[in-house]
């Protein structure tokens, strides 16, 4: 019996370590043909022959975004877009800049924990559980915290000088929803009636936040 319950818990350990990532990748390297227009899940691989150090190599992250917009902040990815070398190796990275009182808002990362680690400044950080619990925390240069996959999450720079992260995630290419902009800002609309019902609020409100998010032309 022991070793029957011993078995059950391991393999359920395999599983779902195996399903909280991107899949294993079957070779040495799969470099991303970004300009195959075969689609799979994931990016078609290079010829080898036709692979170089380029492929696994970025500086995108080494200086500091502009966060003269909104929010006042600003991601910079090195996912497999950018690094195509990145292809079925189930990790990236980005770099978040925040301006003081920048705000990286609510949003998801559907196929990725991820862990900021904070290279300058202060931010006071948190995520929402499925019970609506806010588990929240103040951090600093040289600190950590973990976004569980899946999770509403933001962080905010409270300070009065401008704060910077680098954030991993174990996927290649994580996605990030954020929820307004998901909410007020898709194509086509999410109906209004569905909006005021949901936020218990009036058209004239709905339509005012869709106005503030809707893509600059």
């Amino acid at each position: 019996m022991v070793a029957i319950v011993a078995l059950v818990i391991t393999t359920f350990a395999i599983f779902f370590n195996a399903a909280a990532a991107d899949p294993d990748l079957l070779q040495d390297v799969c470099v991303a043909d970004l300009a195959s227009g075969l689609k799979v899940n994931g990016f078609t691989c290079k010829d080898v022959a036709n692979i170089s150090a380029a492929d696994f190599f970025s500086e995108g992250l080494a200086k500091p975004g502009l966060t003269n917009n909104t929010f006042g902040s600003l991601v910079t990815a090195a996912n497999v877009q950018k690094i195509p070398g990145l292809n079925t190796l189930g990790v990236s990275l980005s770099r978040i800049d925040y301006a003081p009182g920048g705000l990286n808002p609510p949003h998801t990362h559907p196929r990725a924990t991820e862990m900021v680690f904070v290279l300058d400044g202060e931010l006071d950080v948190g995520f929402i559980t499925t019970a609506n619990v806010l588990i929240s925390k103040s951090i600093k240069k040289g600190e950590i915290f973990v976004f569980p996959k899946g999770l509403v999450h933001f962080q905010k720079n409270n300070g009065k000088v401008p704060a910077a992260v680098i954030a991993a995630f174990n996927s290649q290419l994580p996605g990030t929803q954020s929820i307004a902009a998901t909410l007020f800002a898709a194509t086509p609309a999410v109906p209004d009636n569905v909006l005021t019902k949901a936020f218990q609020v009036g058209t004239k409100e709905v339509e005012k936040i869709k106005s503030r998010l809707a893509p600059k032309k």
